[in-house]
């Protein structure tokens, strides 16, 4: 039974090799490309839109207001990185459908990447917000005591975050692997919508927890500027 799309091999040469992981991780960057370029080559700002411009704009629209509520701030500066997330994620798992796929979050590599790029975005807009000398501070308050499990703190969330995905993916085939061998016909067409949605709900936490990550980096320096802005229009 396989459970990882890593241990697919496609292409090999010495110790270079193309595995499942790479090709569907291609495959689901280029179907987004090819659904973006879709979606945003006949744009209109009159009432009479596209279908595809409206299903962009419901996206779009949607992932805003989940950024707002989450960081209470403006979303334009984190809507590309987490509506990338989500619809990366999102479109890897919705592709499981498809006879043959094996999604790419179902690879450790792959979920642990995500988190990755969450790890380094979270420094990168908290130090945009706050400079790097505040920023910093926060790793040592109350005491410089707290700096090493500041440090690890941040390395733990990291590693929850692939974990996470991976092992919610990875169960999921490992069940309908299971229920194919025991009955062939119902329940695994029954688990693999469940699948779908579980797949779906994994995107959206992925996305949520990286939009709090970053909150948290930048919500001292936007608490600091309320006060400021209060006593100037008083």
């Amino acid at each position: 039974m396989t459970i990882s799309p890593d241990s697919i091999i496609f292409w090999q040469w010495g110790a270079a090799s193309l595995n499942a992981t790479i090709v569907y991780t291609w495959l689901v960057m280029a179907l987004l490309t090819l659904i973006s370029w879709l979606a945003t080559r006949r744009f209109s700002s009159g009432t009479k839109i596209s279908r595809w411009q409206n299903l962009l704009e419901v996206l779009v629209a949607g992932i805003r207001d989940q950024i707002k509520q989450v960081s209470h701030q403006q979303p334009g500066k984190y809507l590309p990185f987490v509506g990338t997330l989500f619809l990366f994620i999102a479109m890897a798992n919705l592709l499981n459908v498809v006879p043959g796929y094996m999604a790419p979050t179902g690879s450790l590599s792959t979920t642990t990447a995500l988190a990755i790029c969450v790890f380094v975005a979270v420094p990168i807009y908290g130090i945009a917000y706050e400079g790097p000398l505040n920023y910093l501070a926060h790793y040592v308050r109350p005491t410089l005591l707290m700096l090493p499990f500041n440090i690890i703190g941040e390395i733990s969330r990291t590693i929850a975050l692939a974990v996470r995905l991976y092992g919610n993916i990875m169960s999921g085939t490992v069940i309908v692997a299971i229920l194919l061998s025991l009955t062939p016909y119902f329940f695994p067409v029954v688990m693999q919508l469940l699948g779908l949605l579980t797949g779906m709900i994994q995107a959206y936490i992925f996305a949520i927890l990286a939009m709090v990550y970053i909150a948290s980096a930048t919500s001292a320096h936007a608490e600091k500027q309320v006060p400021a802005k209060t006593e100037n229009q008083n």
